[in-house]
């Protein structure tokens, strides 16, 4: 059996770091805690993903409160997408109890109360920072993957975006498009023909059904103007910590197209706008996505495609992006091929189903002589995991079961008058708040539209006023069918003839 000298020193070993890191907790060995035997993250690896899986109740959500304060403590900013709402809490300072006492001692890690800078945000018509974006900054070919549209279909949204881009019409929200595609089917189907060619009705009524499917979960509140700046999220405060934005999303859980459309298309705008960062020491801005299976699972190929492609380019930029689950198998193998930390809590054999996943998820971890992966991972406590990084090198860590240190937050939710009072103070509630509809491609067909039928009616009114002028007799007709009618009335004829009496009687 191994001793606890030997498993401290393999520990600390693997887990040393010239620069900074974070501490998570201290290693775990046959059930026990060990004291100065502490699981460490590089700040330098951060940016290279991670994954945070577990049963209900066995304390995820705190997991991602230690990770979070201790990023915002070095002025890291973080964003949380936090779909169950009890995340919230960490507004706030924390109260030391007598179970966080009696963890942190046996770890050896002094415990503090603090409170940290929070932005509360919504995708919805709820208090706090509004998130929106225009159609124009998805672009046809991430738009038409959020529509899980087929090759056809997202050749046909590339002519609707260049027939925009040509007339100078601004795509902002569903109704724009909705606008065009109605337009190019039919006042504009002559015009769209002869410059780009024939579309088929059956191509844009599918397109336009699957453009409703979304606006009923809710992309009409989302897709508009103000469009929400990257930069928002990279803010710091006046004591150096980083600013911890929460997406409260916990209306929009049986939306989940909603969701992954507002994931994709933030991670993409991300990706476009922060330049390179290369090998830093820090990343600029971590971000976990909590109940991740509500995006794969909705997720078509294409989808899957464009995730597994930003999240391996996205670090070079200094991001780090995290997945929260119950089961590491929501995950794709593709993408959880690209996360440097694993942090997994207990899973529970319930099933033959619920073994089988252990031992696949055991298998995703590096090999130990300390542990029988797949028996402890049903044996560990709340708040306790399995941990393995990245160190400094790139080289995975030993595999790690560790207690996890407390937040030093609250570890519960804010109330609705501490929520307003965040949303009162903050500068970006008032700059977002404001809904912008300027003219854009709706406003713009429409009026094109009424115009052409002005045109078309007052033409009709010309031609009917020709025909009608047509059909009238001229001027001379007149005085000749006048004067006719005197020539051959019986009066005229009468008089004439007496006239003619009078000058032969002479």
């Amino acid at each position: 059996m191994a001793t606890a000298s030997d498993f401290s020193k393999h520990i600390n070993d693997g887990y040393t770091s010239k620069g900074e890191s974070i501490i998570l907790g201290g290693a775990i060995l046959n059930g026990e805690a060990l004291a100065d035997t502490f699981v460490k993250v590089p700040l330098k690896t951060l940016n290279r993903h991670g994954l945070i899986a577990g049963a209900t109740g066995t304390g995820k959500t705190k997991t991602i409160q230690v990770l979070s304060e201790q990023l915002s403590s070095f002025g890291i900013p973080v964003l949380m997408m936090d779909i169950k709402g009890d995340f919230s809490g960490i507004a706030k300072e924390g109260e030391e109890k007598p179970f966080i006492t009696e963890r942190h001692t046996k770890i050896n890690i002094p415990y503090n109360t603090a409170s940290f800078p929070v932005e509360l945000m919504s995708l919805s018509q709820q208090d706090g920072v509004r998130l929106r974006a225009t159609i124009s900054e998805f672009g046809p070919v991430l738009f038409s993957r959020i529509l899980d549209l087929n090759d056809t279909q997202a050749g046909v949204m590339a002519v609707i975006f260049k027939y925009c881009d040509d007339k100078r019409m601004p795509l902002l929200d569903l109704k724009d498009i909705k606008k065009v595609i109605n337009f190019i089917t039919e006042e504009g189907k002559e015009e769209i023909t002869e410059h780009y060619g024939k579309i088929s009705t059956s191509t844009t009524g599918i397109i336009l059904r699957k453009i409703i499917e979304l606006e009923q979960q809710g992309g009409d509140i989302f897709f508009g103007e103000l469009s929400f700046e990257i930069d928002d999220l990279m803010r710091i405060d006046e004591n150096g910590k980083g600013y911890i934005n929460i997406i409260r999303l916990t209306d929009i859980q049986d939306k989940p197209k909603l969701f992954s459309t507002f994931m994709l298309s933030l991670l993409a705008e991300i990706y476009q706008q922060m330049p390179e960062k290369g090998d830093a020491d820090q990343p600029e801005l971590v971000i976990f996505i909590d109940e991740a299976h509500l995006i794969f699972n909705e997720a078509s190929d294409a989808l899957l495609n464009q995730i597994e492609t930003i999240i391996k380019l996205i670090r070079s930029k200094g991001i780090g992006v995290y997945f929260v689950t119950q089961n590491p198998m929501d995950v794709p193998a593709s993408v959880l091929a690209q996360l440097g930390l694993k942090i997994q809590h207990a899973l529970r054999a319930f099933t033959a189903n619920d073994r089988q996943a252990i031992k696949q998820t055991a298998e995703n971890y590096p090999l130990s002589d300390y542990y029988n992966t797949a028996e402890v991972l049903t044996s560990l406590g709340i708040g306790e995991a399995f941990v393995t990084a990245l160190n400094e090198k790139g080289v995975p860590t030993p595999l790690a079961a560790t207690m996890m240190r407390a937040p030093m937050s609250r570890m519960d939710v804010l109330t609705e008058s501490e929520i307003q009072q965040i949303n009162t103070k903050s500068k970006l509630v008032r700059k977002y708040s404001e809904e912008i509809d300027r003219e854009s491609a709706y406003e713009m067909l429409t009026k094109k539209i009424e115009a052409a039928n002005q045109q078309a009616e007052e033409t009709q009114e010309s031609q009917q006023e020709e025909k009608r002028k047509s059909s009238e007799p001229s001027t001379d007709e007149v005085i000749g069918k006048s004067v006719t009618k005197v020539v051959t009335s019986a009066t005229f004829i009468r008089g004439v003839f007496g006239i003619l009496t009078k000058l032969f009687r002479k």
